[in-house]
């Protein structure tokens, strides 16, 4: 059975970029959101196995929206994706309960072993 991964991403290039490495690796892309609020709607609905989670995003950032997935479940697995020089944020995400980060431009083996380790498939 893969696992199933919502993708989060305001940028449509990196949700496609994402997707590809993931399905192609057998990883099941259950829905995909380009803000906070939508995610979380679709988290409640979907139940992922993970979520990449972009950290930079309009109308509810990926901290914010990290605080609200935790809240809905505890045990949520969620990886946060970033681009250089946002080492505070990143800190802030895993303090809130974030598995993982991946910077951007990231290497496929990097966002690989990211999920890997955080849905303990090592």
């Amino acid at each position: 059975m893969s696992k199933k991964i919502l993708v989060v991403d305001d940028a449509a290039f990196m949700r496609m970029m994402i997707k590809n490495v993931l399905g192609q690796n057998g990883y099941e892309i259950v829905g995909e959101a380009s803000n906070g609020q939508e995610a979380v709607a679709l988290y409640q609905k979907l139940k992922p196995d993970l979520v990449t989670l972009d950290i930079t995003m309009p109308e509810m950032d990926g901290i914010q929206t990290l605080k609200e997935i935790i809240k809905v479940d505890p045990s949520a697995k969620v990886i946060m994706v970033t681009a250089m020089g946002q080492q505070q944020l990143v800190i802030e995400a895993i303090q809130q309960g974030a598995r993982d980060f991946v910077v951007k431009p990231f290497q496929p083996d990097r966002l690989l072993e990211a999920v890997k380790k955080a849905l303990g498939d090592e």
